[in-house]
């Protein structure tokens, strides 16, 4: 099908954290964004220019009614199987992450999408030594399911991107934090933010040890990393990594502390396995002249400092 000119872009697993601050971002522009989640989405009005649209990225007939429907022009596809679940039932992680991202991908080529930005993840690097810093051109070799979901996603991205068939242009991501993720299986990283301005006493676990390292970004960071690689006329490369912050973990703990004396944050016995340490993003700051607001600053605010 000849690629036409289209307003409107398609966010798979809308209702997710990172979906719900690309979302907001999105209202803000000049494109139609359909909101699409295979949960129940909020019951609240959505702002003009949004459209809700609950369905399974695993359901052919479906996302082929949205796809024509709603003339799609670009693709954010952020829809998956998180790690915890993925590891409990790796028959549905691979289900949605695998297959229902190829449906995805493949409707994307048959309706004439311009652009498919996917949601991907620095556990596709694997494990790497404490000191190494990770770049683009280091060899993928994740280590659990949903890296190496992650994994062959981009490389199918980067199969259709060579055919012609579509533009296709990868991020990855570290921790992604901030408030508002109402996750049960990594609380803390919302918990860091909301628990500052408290004034009774509070306790916090981080489930790693303190001498570790761990790959952090701001939920709103990574929502306008995603809406840069959306909206640039062309990049450059199929792949990028996206700006994360290395704090280790004990610094985290005496940052949350001195900001807010009424919390005590305990230590888990957990290491960043099957993650790099450090990171090396100047890819994308680069070419995009991308810049962050350091967590520090944004904790530091969240306490009312």
């Amino acid at each position: 099908m000849q690629k036409q000119v289209r307003n409107s872009v398609l966010v798979t697993g809308a209702e997710g954290f990172l979906g719900r601050a690309l979302v907001r971002l999105l209202e803000h522009s000049d494109l139609r964004v359909i909101a699409l989640d295979s949960s129940e989405p909020v019951p609240v009005d959505p702002p003009s220019g949004v459209t809700k649209v609950r369905c399974d990225i695993t359901d052919q007939q479906q996302m082929e009614k949205v796809f024509r429907e709603y003339e799609i022009g670009k693709v954010v596809h952020l829809a998956a199987i998180l790690p915890t679940a993925a590891q409990r039932d790796p028959v549905r992680a691979t289900t949605v992450n695998v297959v229902g991202s190829l449906k995805v991908l493949e409707l994307a080529r048959q309706f004439g999408v311009a652009r498919f930005v996917f949601g991907s993840s620095l556990s596709i690097y694997g494990s790497c030594s404490p000191d190494y810093v990770v770049s683009e051109n280091d060899r993928a070799a994740a280590e659990d399911i949903y890296g190496a979901a992650k994994l062959y996603v981009e490389q199918l991205g980067q199969a259709f991107a060579d055919s012609g068939a579509l533009q296709f242009v990868s991020l990855r991501t570290g921790r992604i934090v901030g408030p508002g993720a109402r996750s049960t299986t990594s609380a803390w990283r919302s918990a860091i933010f909301e628990l500052l301005q408290t004034r009774c006493p509070a306790n916090l676990t981080l489930p790693y040890v303190g001498p570790e390292r761990v790959l952090l970004i701001h939920v709103q960071d990574a929502a306008g990393a995603l809406m840069t690689l959306l909206q640039a006329p062309r990049p450059a490369h199929c792949i990028y990594n996206a700006p994360c912050e290395s704090w280790l973990v004990n610094d985290l703990k005496l940052q949350l502390e001195s900001l807010n004396p009424s919390i005590r944050v305990a230590l888990g016995d957990a290491y960043a396995k099957g993650n790099p340490r450090l990171l090396d993003w100047s890819r994308f700051k680069n070419e995009f002249a991308f810049s962050t607001t350091p967590i520090a600053d944004r904790l530091q605010k969240a306490a009312g400092m």
